[in-house]
């Protein structure tokens, strides 16, 4: 039951603060267009930039999933953390902007679906981290190799447009994405069983 409540809390959590560091990001927007051109503004943008991204909502449901232990509690938990996510993204913005909740039900409800689907799949995973052998090895990587890959397909930045803001948020996610591969593969390492030669195994008879 804790751990359903912490799920349902962290996506609540998780889903405000990316609508809120969106809109304080935006010169565009009530809250952002007093901050356009001011250090927080960079930091909002930057902090848009490594929330706003489908790896890092698919790490929220890892990280929920791995904390519950077991494949069926983490993909229960899993799913609502993320639905709790899009609950509470959606009001946020419409709050915000100003502008109705039923505008955004349509988008609400395909993303709660998705959220039942995948955040069902990537709790699995989560949960998974913990096995040892091969198991836990691909559970580890899932989010580290997904993370690169849309990095590389769907960076945070249109084209090749470079700003400050761009720049240390791909620094500071491809940093994250390289350390939790390579702790997932020392954790690997270091976890599997030492191989003795049959040789080394044998006692030596003693000096006569």
């Amino acid at each position: 039951m804790k751990i359903t409540v912490l799920g349902l809390v962290t996506g609540a959590g998780f889903g405000a603060v990316t609508s809120l560091a969106n809109a304080l990001s935006s010169p565009y927007s009530t809250l952002g267009a007093p901050l356009a051109g001011t250090l927080w503004a960079s930091i909002a943008k930057v902090l848009s930039l490594l929330v706003g991204l489908g790896w890092a909502w698919a790490a929220l449901a890892v990280v929920v999933g791995r904390l519950a232990g077991a494949w069926a509690r983490g993909a229960m938990t899993a799913a609502l953390a993320l639905m709790a996510a899009t609950g509470a993204y959606y009001p946020m913005d419409a709050l915000l902007r100003d502008e109705p909740l039923t505008w955004y039900w349509p988008e609400m409800l395909k993303w709660w679906a998705a959220s039942v689907l995948f955040g069902s799949v990537l709790g699995v995973v989560g949960a998974a981290i913990e096995r040892p052998g091969v198991t836990g090895l691909l559970a580890g990587l899932t989010v580290p190799v997904g993370g690169a890959a849309q990095m590389i397909a769907l960076p945070p930045r249109p084209g090749l447009t470079f700003t400050q803001e761009t720049v240390l948020a791909e620094v500071l996610i491809w940093t994250a994405l390289v350390v939790g591969a390579g702790w997932t593969v020392h954790r690997f390492w270091v976890s599997k069983p030492v191989k003795h030669s049959p040789a080394s195994s044998r006692r030596r008879s003693p000096s006569p």
